[in-house]
């Protein structure tokens, strides 16, 4: 069976982690042109998960549309509650997870953008993904209903507890078919498919990790230690297929390991702003940038080596 690599970035306004409604700009796109460059020299096919600030800009329009056009990209949406209309709510931490929204208020900002998509792009996505991975059941009714088909916010062995978001740490980490209803339940004649993005341990055995995992952060030891010294030892290190978070060998050696533990499809994700030095934490310098592209590459060359299919992430419903 054919290996399938998707790439999904986030691709959003410049102000990282500034929850207003107004002045967004959205100046790292003028960047993607770069970045497909080195998608296009392996044959890479990513897809852009468009927020409001960027669908509702001309010239970024202009040049993700072109890219589409051309067959190089897919398209999906991306929504940032604090900056989609209508805006009723109190802009806050715990707002900025779609899903704690009112029902209504989250479909009324899914259409406006599925809207927007429609009439400015000319494009009906079928993926998306909820900002700051605020996925729930009320999102995953409002996008079944707006005629999407892939989600891809849920991320395995993650808890957004913390900030106020929800708690994937039971997550597959496998593509599945899913009802709105129940987001976390396989069911092989559901709505909607999971593309989740690629998350696991660099140790085989991910039901073990998980476990233990799980078990330290719910003790009553500080859990940020144990874990910092279980990775340390190299005996439990959770890892992310992104370049915000791994190096390009800890990719490769993540993918290897999700791949032993039956895992058919990788997920690459990262936000657009990362390609312009000081919008978001992971990359602050020119040097950070080439380190980041470095990586990105790494991974391509890789995935390429392995005859993988690089295919837009509305593919998945080929499978």
């Amino acid at each position: 069976m054919t290996i399938k690599v998707y790439i999904t970035i986030d691709t959003e306004e410049d102000q990282w982690g500034n929850y207003v409604a107004s002045e967004a700009t959205v100046h790292n796109v003028k960047k993607i042109s770069m970045l497909q460059q080195l998608f296009d020299r392996y044959g890479a096919i990513p897809t852009y998960l468009v927020n409001y600030p960027v669908v509702m800009n001309e010239d970024a329009r202009s040049i993700i549309k072109g890219i589409y056009d051309d067959g190089r990209c897919g398209i999906g949406m991306h929504c940032h509650p604090w900056n989609t209309p209508p805006i009723r709510e109190e802009l806050s931490n715990y707002n900025s997870m779609l899903c704690n929204l009112p029902d209504d208020l989250v479909y009324e900002k899914l259409r406006s953008l599925h809207q927007v998509l429609v009439d400015h792009w000319g494009v009906a996505p079928v993926c998306f993904r909820a900002g700051r991975w605020g996925f729930g059941e009320n999102v995953a009714r409002s996008i079944h209903e707006l005629g999407y088909k892939i989600d891809t916010s849920i991320t395995p062995f993650t808890d957004w507890a913390e900030y106020d978001g929800p708690d994937f740490s039971d997550a597959l980490i496998g593509q599945y078919r899913f009802n709105p209803e129940a987001i976390l339940t396989v069911n092989p004649r559901g709505d909607l498919l999971e593309v989740p993005p690629t998350v696991g341990f660099l140790q085989t055995g991910f039901k073990r990790c998980a476990w233990l995992r799980k078990k330290i952060a719910k003790g009553r030891f500080s859990k940020f230690r144990l874990l910092g010294i279980l990775e340390k030892l190299g005996l439990l290190n959770l890892r992310w297929l992104s370049p915000e978070l791994c190096s390009g060998s800890e990719m490769v050696r993540l993918s290897n390991s999700l791949l032993e533990n039956g895992c058919r499809h990788l997920n690459m994700s990262f936000h657009s702003t990362s390609i312009a030095p000081g919008l978001s934490p992971f990359v602050r310098t020119e040097n950070d940038l080439i380190r980041f592209l470095y990586d990105i590459e790494l991974f391509l060359q890789f995935a390429h080596g392995k005859g993988f299919e690089s295919v837009s992430i509305d593919k998945a419903l080929d499978a």
